[in-house]
């Protein structure tokens, strides 16, 4: 709104964080044609990001709400967590809003990224709630919170897991992963170390900014929300082991080295070992338990080369390279990744320069030496029998700079998926080049070109 306001009084903005996209109703029709001649004529940023303008086919943006009557809205708040590095539990979410105000239930689901409903004793919670916590991160520069109302008024929560939970029930079952088809176990249940709650105590939520945009009069909301102190041991991830199991890879198209360049986009990959006894399986170590519940989040029931990917959580702890066979690409069942230089999260500095994304339909190329032209990259998806690009997009780069980077736009999904499966990490080489250059690719912010 800041950077809009400037073209006249704006009357309602709806955010669609996955789309990286919003609609900004103004108070009239002139208002919005300034911005957008203004915005084809110069660069218009916002929170540091060219934004780009186009009319809307909607006359009127629909309302959830009457924000101006307090009576009025939903208790039921939605909320999109962006750039998820960490797990969200029902354990977070309820520490990050039960201080602002009573929390009934939660439900978190994972569709297109990560997102969940929070249902509030009140309307009146649900508005401080909203207030307080729209555009905040739960951790430093990342799980950023986007909050709108929900459509349901009241949520239905079967199982209290880390998933749901209802709160005015606690006597509902805690369904732990893999209880119903249990085998007898020699020892019976976990030790007691071991408890239901292997989460350990709640996690905080990171100061709340104080700009203008999250200003509010005094008897809305307490000029502070004691969160309780992060502990360093007290914050497990959803996996209970830094291995994962993915099955339903292609026998003839998938090897060690493209279940590496599909999994290093979410974390660190220590080894990789297809199994023998079960076909169109392999076992992944990653750096950690974080890494293997960021690629569950995101892989698990995508399509690669016309095969469902299933990613879980392994009850293995690590990958020991036994049974060595040839797949039938005639490259090895086994890999160790450890030492490459092609992993993205070996330093907290390297980390942070990586946006965890869900699989687009665009990819984002970089480390291209300038010589190669838009047909050259055409003529590599080619070459190697996966889908070409539609779209093509090279960003202005500095008169210094020894390489190019853009964004490739494909048909669909499971096309980008598979050009970044089979040509992430591609060895590119030059005339009269000493060394190759290492094509790098990942899911893009943005939904099309």
């Amino acid at each position: 709104m800041e950077a809009l306001e400037k073209f006249g009084n704006i009357c309602y903005v709806m955010m669609m964080p996955f789309k990286r996209q919003a609609l900004v109703e103004f108070e009239n029709i002139d208002s919005a044609d300034r911005c957008l001649t203004y915005g084809t004529k110069e660069a218009v940023y916002i929170a540091g990001q060219q934004a780009f303008f186009n009319y809307s086919t909607s006359k009127r943006i629909t309302r959830p709400t009457n924000a101006d009557d307090p009576n009025s809205g939903n208790k039921v708040l939605l909320l999109s967590i962006q750039n998820p590095l960490y797990p969200i539990t029902t354990d977070v979410l309820y520490t990050v809003c039960n201080p602002i105000g009573n929390v009934q239930r939660i439900v978190i689901f994972k569709r297109n990224g990560i997102q969940a409903m929070v249902e509030f004793e009140s309307i009146q919670n649900a508005q401080r709630a909203k207030a307080a916590l729209n555009g905040a991160d739960i951790y430093a520069g990342c799980c950023t919170l986007k909050i709108e109302y929900a459509r349901p008024s009241r949520l239905n929560v079967i199982r209290n897991d880390n998933d749901s939970w209802d709160y005015t029930k606690p006597f509902l079952v805690r369904r732990e992963r893999g209880k119903t088809r249990q085998r007898q176990a020699i020892l019976g249940e976990h030790p007691a170390s071991y408890g239901d709650n292997s989460y350990g105590s709640h996690c905080p939520l990171l100061p709340l900014p104080t700009n203008t945009r999250f200003k509010r009069s005094s008897h809305d909301l307490p000029e502070v929300v004691a969160y309780p102190l992060l502990q360093s041991s007290s914050y497990m991830g959803h996996a209970s082991s830094s291995v994962a199991m993915v099955s339903g890879l292609h026998p003839e198209r998938m090897n060690c080295n493209r279940i590496f360049n599909l999994l290093c986009l979410y974390g660190n990959i220590e080894k990789v070992k297809f199994m023998k006894s079960v076909p169109g399986t392999a076992l992944v170590e990653m750096g950690d338990e974080y890494a293997v519940d960021r690629a569950i989040t995101h892989l698990n029931n995508i399509k690669v080369f016309s095969k469902r990917l299933n990613v879980c959580v392994s009850k293995q702890q690590a990958v020991i390279p036994s049974q060595v066979f040839e797949l039938e690409d005639g490259s090895s069942s086994y890999k160790d990744f450890s030492m490459t230089r092609n992993n993205r999260f070996t330093s907290a500095g390297q980390a942070s320069k990586n946006i965890i994304q869900p699989p687009s339909c665009v990819l984002h190329f970089y480390n291209v030496p300038p010589p190669v032209t838009e047909e050259e990259l055409q003529r590599l998806c080619s070459e190697h029998g996966v889908p070409g690009f539609i779209k093509f997009k090279v960003f202005d780069a500095k008169p210094s700079s020894k390489t190019i980077s853009g964004l490739l736009e494909f048909d669909s999904k499971t096309d980008a998926v598979e050009v970044l499966t089979v040509l992430n990490h591609y060895q590119i080489r030059i005339p009269n080049g000493s060394n190759p250059y290492t094509l790098k690719l990942c899911f893009s912010t943005s939904s099309h070109l």
